[in-house]
């Protein structure tokens, strides 16, 4: 049984996959580990991350960008930087003080791309604050392992048919 609780909090702290991935994942090859279990281990390993990709990943990038002797890597890094910087600065603009309202919603809807990871790497690169920041991510995780948890038991397909 710990091997399967650490498969499925190993599959939600992969960058792109997190619980998004890891709770289908978990129901689908029938692991034998109750729902609720399984809910809970995908929204800590979700949670693990996000200090360290918080607290880092902005100095990789402006270390990559300026510091680094790999040219491919000092251009990949400025080129994330710059882009980081102005989608956000363009997204400030668009909701002014709902920014942790919109890192909330972005992480809670469950679509690729935009998961805690994401959502963390851009509260970094925005340098907005850490605990705001934190509980906004924490709150999308919650929702978007629900929403998957409910997919993937075919909860939407009980309560609204199956299309036949």
């Amino acid at each position: 049984m710990v091997w399967k609780i650490l498969l499925v909090l190993l599959i939600s702290m992969v960058p792109l996959i997190e619980l998004r991935g890891a709770i289908p994942v978990a129901i689908g090859m029938d692991l034998g580990l109750p729902e609720w279990l399984v809910l809970i281990v995908a929204i800590i390993g979700n949670i693990i991350p996000i200090p360290i990709i918080y607290l880092f990943a902005r100095k990789v990038l402006n270390w990559g960008s300026t510091k680094c002797k790999w040219q491919w890597f000092k251009k990949f890094c400025g080129f994330c930087l710059k882009k980081g910087e102005k989608a956000g600065d363009k997204l400030l603009k668009k909701v002014k003080g709902g920014v942790y309202w919109a890192l909330f919603l972005f992480v809670a809807i469950p679509i690729p791309g935009t998961g805690a990871w994401t959502g963390t790497l851009a509260a970094s690169i925005l340098n907005l604050n850490f605990k705001k920041a934190t509980i906004s991510i924490i709150a999308g995780i919650l929702v978007a392992g629900i929403i998957m948890l409910l997919v993937s038991l075919g909860v939407f397909k009980v309560l609204f048919g199956d299309g036949t």
